[in-house]
């Protein structure tokens, strides 16, 4: 199998600063390269302090956002308001500060479904039909090459709402309705892009910190590779980047290839200075 790139930090706070770097630089590069950066963000407790470090100088001031694409990787059928919504901390930590143009930020439009009373299965439909009309690129199987992801694992191995064992897999759809889980909080119904997006992605990253993390993270790097028992596995590919901290590393199979680096502030990948050049 080919493996990921994984570095480690010392701290939850250096992660978060690296993670905003290499998003900052996947959305440069794509930019120059193709005139346009699709990012898929994600949701719970990962994106927060990312946001807040590219909502800061320098890299709100380098990344050239009039020409960004913000999509969502879920959400929770919540309104969006509420501290449940996957959206709700990016638009208060980075799209308040940043100029994304507002037909530019993709949020899944489950508030106006909940105002009319449709269900999930319509929202999915509809993201489905923007993202379609997006102009992407597609890999050969037919799901668009998404230039950055941002990827979040659950403690049972999760990523996006594909939840172990889940449906999702059979569906061809791009986006696709999550029933409620009953083994993992929030319990509630989601929509979800498909999984197969991860394996097409240019730029797949995944940040993970806390020891509570640290035993999934054994599984997923483990020597039994079951992507419908951990979808998270999904990241285990190359190409894709996990960025971890001291406590969730310590989960790591003995022998596991990794890296440790300190914080740099205000650069991207392998050092490299962030800066965009119209």
């Amino acid at each position: 199998m080919d493996e990921p790139e994984i570095t480690i930090f010392p701290a939850p706070g250096d992660v978060s600063h690296a993670a905003a770097g290499r998003i900052a630089q996947g959305l440069i590069d794509a930019v120059t390269e193709r005139g346009v950066a699709h990012w898929v963000t994600t949701g719970g407790s990962t994106p927060g302090l990312i946001y807040r470090h590219l909502a800061d100088s320098p890299l709100r001031e380098t990344v050239p956002w009039e020409h960004v694409h913000l999509w969502w990787s879920d959400d929770r059928w919540v309104p969006p308001d509420d501290v449940l919504s996957n959206a709700l901390a990016c638009w208060d930590l980075l799209l308040r500060d940043v100029p994304v143009p507002l037909d530019q930020v993709h949020v899944m439009p489950i508030a106006e479904a909940m105002a009319t009373g449709d269900p999930p299965e319509v929202v999915a439909a509809r993201y489905e039909v923007t993202m379609r009309d997006a102009g992407l690129d597609l890999d050969d199987a037919g799901f668009p090459r998404i230039d950055v992801i941002l990827v979040g694992v659950g403690s049972d191995g999760h990523l996006f709402s594909v939840f172990p064992d889940s449906p999702t897999w059979a569906d061809p759809s791009w986006v696709q309705a999550v029933a409620a889980p009953t083994h993992i909080a929030p319990r509630v119904a989601r929509v979800t892009l498909n999984p197969n997006i991860v394996t097409a992605a240019r730029r797949p990253l995944a940040v993970v910190h806390g020891a509570a993390k640290a035993s999934i993270l054994g599984e997923l790097f483990g020597p039994v590779v079951d992507t419908r028992r951990w979808p998270a596995q999904l990241m285990r590919r190359a190409g894709a980047a996990w960025l971890l901290d001291e406590s969730a590393a310590a989960g790591l199979p003995s022998g596991t290839p990794v890296r440790r680096e300190a914080a740099a502030p205000d650069t991207g990948e392998s050092g490299r200075s962030v800066a965009w050049t119209p």
